[in-house]
Formats: C-alpha cells, structure tokens, sequence
C-alpha cells in the first residue's frame, strides 16, 4: 500500500507545524469598514488562509503577534470577533464535543 504525505501548515499563533487537518483555516472577509477574520473549517471559503490550531491559547498568541494581517496580507485593523467566538465554543472544528469536555461532564477520565 502507497501512504501519501499528509500536507502540513504552519500555524500562526505557536508557529508549530501540524497536518492540515488539525488546523483551522482562517479567511479575511472584506466588508466596508474593513476586514473581518471568518473562521472556515470546511476549508472551501475562496481568497488567502491563514491556518492556526483551534486553541485559545494560539488564538491569543496570534493577536497579540498581529499574524493574521501579515499571513492573510491585509492592511489595517482586522475584527476578530467571530474568529473569536468560534475558538472559544465547546467544539472542534470538526463539529464534534471536545473529548475532554464530554468526558469530564459523563466522569470519565480522558
């Protein structure tokens, strides 16, 4: 059997490379006032991506580096509100409960 290379991302926050499946793609919607930061976890958004894990961590690490107007080639300030909102939510970008979280709320231990 031929295994084919899994493609890797860099991701923005933590800069740690990772398959392309583990990350959230990020795309810069452009609206009048500006530029704002829509996350795409189906990955079939059209324009630049920027990928990052979907950690909070990562997240924070990313806005306080300003990366998502130098990785998604934007000018001025990007709202984030949305990307934030979604990063912050009990699920992965799969669409599936974190593991952790259900496992913690059934008794199990992870």
């Amino acid at each position: 059997m031929v295994r084919r290379a899994l493609p890797e991302r860099t991701c923005v926050g933590c800069r740690r490379r990772a398959p392309a499946s583990e990350l959230l793609r990020i795309v810069a919607v452009g609206d009048g006032a500006g530029h704002s930061l829509r996350p795409d976890p189906t990955r079939r958004l059209p324009g630049r991506g920027a990928n990052m894990h979907p950690d909070p961590a990562c997240f924070a690490l990313a806005v306080r580096r300003r990366a998502f107007g130098r990785a998604l080639r934007v000018t001025g300030v990007v709202d984030h509100g949305v990307l934030a909102e979604h990063v912050d939510a009990p699920t992965t970008t799969s669409g599936h409960p974190d593991r952790a979280r259900v496992a913690s709320k059934v008794g199990r231990p992870t």
